[in-house]
């Protein structure tokens, strides 16, 4: 028995019973993100759901306490993957760090494109909640930007802005990369990773508090 076995066996009732309902209501989430990603939302009944899952109806009602409830946990879901995939590279040089991180959201992006969309786009028609999600995601990601580049996540009103505007374009040249998949993955990185620059050089133009990183040698 290995330690992990020891300690499970070993863990108070109530530990081992809180442990199983989050393994369970992961494994839900799981389930709706393949679920979701070829099938759309309305076409999805909580019955379709639950014969998926090979569970009983009243499992999910009882996790999410409806089909919304679940489609917004699965969401949440995916928004941390993403933000946790945009923080993982804060130990690489500049250049790599934004080079792995525009990477591994395009990856994300075209292995998750369901979840991607609704998060960029606002969900199911005009869902105030999964555009609150789609904020925070954004804020997540752009102080993720900020740390990377100046070491510091309160930036003034200028750069903020310039830097939404990249992520506003980062958003829509993603969905229309997913879309038609013509363009190279390592080309549309560096088409982004380029822009970033450009965009840096212009806020410290403006706001010389927030100079631009050194352009990599040639």
């Amino acid at each position: 028995m290995n330690n992990s076995q020891q300690r499970a066996r070993t863990a108070p009732p109530a530990a081992r019973a809180t442990a199983r309902s989050q393994a369970r209501r992961a494994g839900l989430i799981a389930t709706g993100r393949k679920l979701f990603a070829d099938v759309s939302y309305d076409a999805l009944s909580m019955d379709d759901i639950a014969r998926h899952a090979g569970v009983a109806k009243g499992l999910i009602y009882y996790y999410f306490t409806n089909k919304r409830g679940y489609y917004l946990a699965i969401i949440e879901d995916a928004v941390a993957e993403l933000v946790e995939r945009a923080a993982a590279t804060h130990d690489l040089p500049p250049v790599e760090r934004v080079q792995r991180t525009v990477d591994g959201y395009l990856r994300y992006a075209q292995h998750n494109q369901a979840a991607y969309r609704a998060i960029v786009t606002g969900g199911v028609g005009f869902d105030a909640e999964v555009l609150a999600i789609r904020d925070a995601v954004r804020a997540r990601l752009l102080g993720t930007l900020a740390l990377g580049v100046w070491g510091r996540a309160d930036i003034p009103g200028l750069a903020r802005t310039a830097l939404i505007g990249w992520l506003s374009s980062v958003e829509g040249v993603t969905l229309d990369w997913i879309a038609e998949q013509e363009v190279p993955r390592e080309t549309v990185v560096a088409l982004l990773v380029r822009g970033l620059g450009d965009t840096l050089r212009l806020i410290e133009e403006h706001e010389p508090s927030c100079p631009a990183p050194s352009r990599p040698p040639v």
